[in-house]
């Protein structure tokens, strides 16, 4: 049997196509290059979560429907790959499939492959929008839920009977917001949606690179929101969450607007910052802001796990490593000295 190093030589080997996803922050592909790269650890896994790359391979022969592996792979303290683990999972796949992976494994191979310890469940919302954009990229028809989303969303069947629409649904019409009239659905859709179908558009969107026009209408509902006597906390976070597709320059002034506001800055909106928009933070101003409005929740063990979470992250380990390193305000500087006092207490 030849030795595999790699995920993508065993595919590559076996005459497989392939697209590769990350699933642990947002729902978005990863160019095979990129990842090749990432195998051979010439470079450090674009998007970690907890220590962890969330990963799903779709791959398929032609003519065969695809298979799926939805793998949680860890990574070192760099932040890359740890190899012993895809070895080891490598290993699962050749006992149930073989090395041509084109024989259908039996289902005690199958129970086999599922019980491997680097497989992972999606939640139902990164499940759903990730079969919504995989079925788009491969060109194959929308679930059979897609146009009565579509159907609901022109408001014709009136807003309130929104108990039909399938989650499944509404991922589809947001992942072909491109095709047909759906941009324009969407966005006016917004104000109408009742809370529990919005919730579930919004959880949607923040997986998707939104169109201009989308995004602003996102961000004046989001501003109306922050202005009221009483704004609805959860409704902030799962709109900043939506907004993480957006233009950098529409997500880096929302941050400003909702960082400047200690009020609105409730750990449900740090953590969905954290979790979405970190693109956002590549912004210093915006990072330091960030940090600060963490260390006054007076939650070190958030500060601690946020703060560890985003280091990882490639694009933001110097900007955290700069701020952790300057004078900064007294709230900021205390939850810093408690964080690199448990740094030192762990090593």
């Amino acid at each position: 049997m030849d030795k595999f190093h790699t995920l993508t030589e065993l595919l590559d080997n076996a005459g497989c196509q392939y697209k590769i996803f990350d699933l642990g922050r947002r729902v978005c592909e990863i160019d095979i290059n990129q990842f090749k790269a990432v195998e051979d650890n010439r470079q450090p896994y674009p998007w970690p979560l907890q220590q962890h790359a969330h990963l799903s391979i779709s791959f398929w022969q032609q003519g065969n429907a695809p298979w799926i592996w939805f793998l949680r792979l860890p990574l070192d303290e760099r932040g890359l790959l740890k190899q012993a683990a895809v070895g080891d999972f490598i290993k699962y796949v050749i006992e149930a499939m073989g090395a041509t992976l084109n024989s259908a494994p039996t289902e005690e191979e199958q129970e086999k492959l599922a019980a491997n310890p680097y497989t992972f469940k999606p939640n139902d919302d990164k499940m759903a929008i990730f079969h919504a954009q995989l079925r788009q990229q491969l060109s194959l028809p929308a679930s059979q839920y897609y146009e009565h989303a579509q159907h609901y969303l022109t408001g014709a069947l009136g807003w309130d009977k929104w108990q039909s629409i399938g989650l499944q649904g509404l991922a589809d019409v947001c992942a072909r917001m491109k095709q047909e009239n759906n941009t324009t659905l969407l966005r006016k859709s917004l104000s109408n949606l009742p809370m529990t179908p919005l919730y579930a558009l919004l959880g949607c969107l923040e997986h998707c690179e939104l169109p201009e026009t989308l995004g602003e209408r996102i961000a004046e509902i989001l501003e109306q929101e922050c202005q009221k006597a009483e704004p609805d906390l959860f409704l902030i976070s799962a709109l900043i969450r939506a907004l993480s597709g957006s233009d950098n320059q529409l997500l880096n002034r929302q941050l400003k607007k909702l960082l400047s506001e200690p009020a609105l800055c409730h750990p449900e909106i740090l953590v969905a910052i954290a979790g979405r928009c970190w693109n956002g933070l590549t912004d210093i101003e915006n990072a330091s802001q960030f940090l600060l409005r963490l260390a006054e929740t007076e939650d070190q063990s958030l500060f601690n796990q946020l703060f560890a979470d985003l280091v990882m992250l490639p694009v933001l380990r110097g900007i955290m490593l700069q701020i952790l390193h300057s004078e900064a305000n007294p709230a900021l500087v205390t939850a810093i000295a408690k964080l690199q006092q448990h740094a030192r207490g762990q090593a």
